[in-house]
């Protein structure tokens, strides 16, 4: 049981942590996935990030997000060496996202100014990696891509926090 969830947290990093889903899946009940997720998290293997949404007014989904605390041990359960991860069809896009995100929080907890990290995503699929706000709600978008080039497309999420924050944010 314990190899098959944590192999279905891997394809789901940096995707939304849903209980019910996983239950689905699994086929158990929501509540014993949930409670699973808790001690996995307690013993510091995946971490959730929170959903930001800025207010009612956004129309922000509000489930976390997945991440592995271990960029390693998410590489090893995707079955990804480093050679592997840069194939076509390879996890190179999901674990450099996973390695940022943690790389974040980590970072977080020493920084002389309180700042948290989210994640956000509206109803219209318009999302952005990491978001963080700082108490004065400040705000910097963060969006990890594993592309050689760039698309105007890849910023969509960016420019549209931009737009809806204003001066509020700061850098993206």
């Amino acid at each position: 049981m314990w190899p098959t969830l944590l192999q279905l947290l891997a394809v789901r990093a940096g995707g939304l942590l849903v209980a019910g889903t996983l239950a689905g899946d699994l086929e158990i009940h929501r509540t014993t996935v949930a409670r699973y997720l808790g001690l996995l998290e307690a013993v510091f293997l995946i971490k959730s990030i929170p959903a930001w949404s800025g207010g009612p007014a956004y129309r922000a989904v509000g489930t976390p997000k997945l991440a592995f605390v271990d960029t390693g041990v998410l590489g090893h359960l995707l079955g990804q060496s480093v050679s592997r991860l840069a194939d076509p069809g390879g996890a190179a896009g999901t674990v450099l996202e996973n390695f940022v995100l943690m790389e974040l929080a980590r970072q977080l907890t020493w920084n002389a100014e309180r700042v948290t990290l989210w994640h956000y995503r509206n109803k219209d699929k318009v999302e952005v990696d990491a978001v963080l706000e700082a108490a004065d709600g400040r705000v910097i978008g963060i969006e990890v891509k594993a592309a050689s080039t760039l698309q105007r497309r890849d910023f969509a999420g960016l420019h549209h926090l931009a737009d809806r924050l204003g001066e509020r944010f700061v850098a993206g």
